[in-house]
């Protein structure tokens, strides 16, 4: 059976650790330029249901990166945007390709092409989880502040997909998660209760943010959600990530964003492009952790 990567929990706690640190190696030797094509003629299928910068552009070099070639397909350009079974287009792509990635609307579309490929298949987005953007969070803390073990984390805002992959994290890598959001946005209940004591829903932003080492944000409204915008702009307005809101953490403690943002929605300007951010290195890491994890897959 093939390994595929749908969520963090289909992580051991040592394995997630062990590809942190080979991220942080390969990145070194990019930095030096010492890429290894240890994967020549290996090739990865991109399934994009949505659209892309971070994901597509990183999983695209980190193929180059290792000698191999990736294949972008979007619903207008293949069978699966006219209705083809994800099963089907699962079993078609395993006897072509070496890898599939996926970012797609309903994670059980991954966990069904999952179940019927013959190949890894890699979670670049749904939207219950977005686990490759957890392998570059966590390297990127690692890199500035060391181990986050023991660390608090807040999370304000929207409980969606990079909130519950937060959560998975807190529970893998042994740090307190405090969530901030709007009552009807919670995270996901059974994510939630799954990690136990390293996750919590707090009252308000100020709370979750007390004393935190991180403080973390998204979007107000996702991709799919737009009609929903000006009632989540309401909804979600006390909990912006500002200044003000960032002095009640550690003074050192740093700020991500997964990107895209809206500075003056779900961040301050001051905030993002502010000493404390880190979102440039956090979306640079998405490239060296996919490496590290597409090494793992592709053996």
């Amino acid at each position: 059976m093939p390994r595929h990567f749908l969520t963090l929990s289909d992580l051991s706690a040592d394995t997630y650790r062990a590809l942190l640190r080979r991220a942080a190696e390969l990145k070194a030797d990019w930095k030096a330029r010492r890429m290894r094509a240890s994967h020549p003629g290996r090739t990865l299928a991109m399934i994009f249901e949505k659209s892309s910068t971070r994901t597509r552009v990183s999983f695209e070099t980190a193929m180059a990166h290792l000698g191999g070639h990736a294949i972008f397909l979007s619903p207008g350009d293949s069978q699966i945007g006219r209705g083809e079974p994800v099963e089907d287009t699962a079993r078609v792509l395993s006897q072509m390709v070496d890898c599939i990635m996926v970012r797609t609307h309903g994670h059980d579309r991954i966990v069904r092409l999952a179940a019927a490929a013959e190949v890894p298949v890699i979670n670049g987005l749904s939207d219950l989880h977005h686990p490759c953007q957890l392998l570059a969070d966590m390297q990127t803390y690692q890199e500035v502040r060391g181990d986050i073990a023991g660390r608090r984390v807040a999370w304000v805002g929207d409980g969606n997909n990079v909130c519950n992959s937060f959560i998975e994290a807190a529970q893998l890598l042994g740090f307190e998660l405090r969530i901030a959001a709007p009552e009807g946005y919670a995270p996901d209940p059974g994510v939630l209760a799954a990690a136990g004591a390293h996750a919590a829903v707090v009252e308000d932003a100020r709370e979750a943010a007390t004393g935190a080492d991180l403080v973390v944000t998204d979007v107000w409204a996702s991709m799919g959600q737009e009609t929903e915008a000006a009632v989540r702009r309401t909804a979600f307005a006390p909990f912006q990530v500002t200044r003000e809101l960032m002095h009640h953490a550690r003074p050192d403690a740093l700020f991500m964003h997964c990107l895209p943002a809206h500075r003056g929605e779900e961040v301050s300007a001051d905030v993002i492009d502010g000493p404390q951010s880190v979102v440039w290195a956090e979306a640079g890491n998405r490239l060296h952790a996919q490496k590290a994890l597409l090494e793992m897959l592709l053996g």
